[in-house]
């Protein structure tokens, strides 16, 4: 397990992009751009005059930030330059999110969820205000459909493209603080009730309720393949569960308080934010992941008799014999 420091504040959103980098919003009211080859900080991107609560990438070179001083800064990631502030919210950005088609999302302390233009900077729709707050947003796959969740215990999927909202998701008995689809249109929710519920959107039932946080879940996170999901808590833990057993496979204790935030990459590597203004990152390997490594290594004649050397080639450990992953 690798810490980056840097921020002076905890850090409560982390996002990776698919090229290695790796962005972190933090109560310092900055965002760090970090190189994940290297481990280096890259560059510090300032603007925002308040926490910067949430963080995506497009995909494209552009970087998205909500803040608690009410705006949406876009920056251009090659050059570290702010390329636009988008206004309209009247409180605290919760959280912000691409569709991979151009439309940035953001949900808002206003009661409002806005949807943005990123070639225009215009904001093209505004949902009605609701009496409830909504803590996290998330895209499906497709990009055509926008899953909330707020204060009033539910999660609202919301149609972009017919401006439709429809039936709510109900279960979980506090507040919904995350969201989160894998591949296969299953939604993840995490809440207050210390509970993550996992969700079958094509049927709109609630298909598994996974328990063993003791407080909050602040954040939740499929991986790359949608088989496996993480889980930040206040309850210090990051929690890794199968989603088709809906047993926790693992709890990593790695963390001094509370864990506000985590997010895989697409080749296994997890990150997660805390309170002690620091970033975790390692990879999470498992059985099949090892599997398939070896029998490619082995096509490739680069497995000898010393298991310590296959496992440094899988990068399970360095060179010294030091674990630099973990292990499933």
């Amino acid at each position: 397990m690798i810490k980056l420091k840097g921020h002076t504040n905890y850090v409560i959103s982390v996002a990776f992009n698919g090229a290695g980098m790796l962005a972190s919003g933090s109560g310092d009211k900055t965002i760090k751009l970090w190189d994940i080859s290297t481990m280096n900080s890259i560059g510090t991107l300032k603007g925002h005059t308040n926490t910067v609560r949430s963080v995506t990438f497009n995909g494209n070179g552009i970087l998205a930030s909500g803040s608690d001083d009410g705006t949406i800064k876009l920056w251009d990631i090659y050059t570290m330059t702010c390329i636009g502030t988008l206004e309209g919210h009247t409180n605290l950005i919760w959280s912000v999110a691409f569709n991979g088609a151009g439309i940035l999302a953001s949900a808002s302390l206003d009661h409002t969820i806005k949807l943005w233009d990123i070639s225009t900077k215009n904001c093209i729709k505004t949902s009605k205000k609701y009496a409830y707050w909504f803590r996290s947003i998330a895209f499906n796959s497709a990009g055509n459909m926008l899953a909330s969740g707020s204060s009033d215990n539910t999660i609202k999927l919301w149609d972009i493209n017919t401006n439709d909202f429809k039936r709510p998701l109900k279960g979980h008995t506090e507040p919904v603080y995350s969201v989160a689809f894998n591949s296969d249109e299953m939604l993840a929710s995490g809440s207050r009730d210390n509970t993550i519920k996992l969700w079958d959107i094509s049927t709109m039932t609630c298909v598994g309720t996974l328990k063993g946080h003791t407080n909050y879940v602040w954040s939740v996170a499929f991986n790359g393949d949608g088989k496996m999901l993480a889980s930040a808590s206040e309850d210090k833990t990051i929690k890794l569960w199968d989603t088709s057993t809906i047993n926790c496979m693992k709890t990593l204790e790695w963390h001094t308080d509370t864990v506000h935030s985590v997010v895989f990459n697409g080749a296994g590597m997890l990150a997660s934010g805390n309170s002690v203004n620091t970033i975790n990152l390692t990879h999470i390997y498992t059985k099949e992941f090892v599997k398939t490594a070896l029998l490619t290594l082995n096509r490739r004649g680069l497995i000898d008799d010393v298991i310590d050397n296959i496992m440094e080639k899988l990068g399970v450990i360095d060179k010294k014999g030091k674990i630099t992953g973990c292990m499933m």
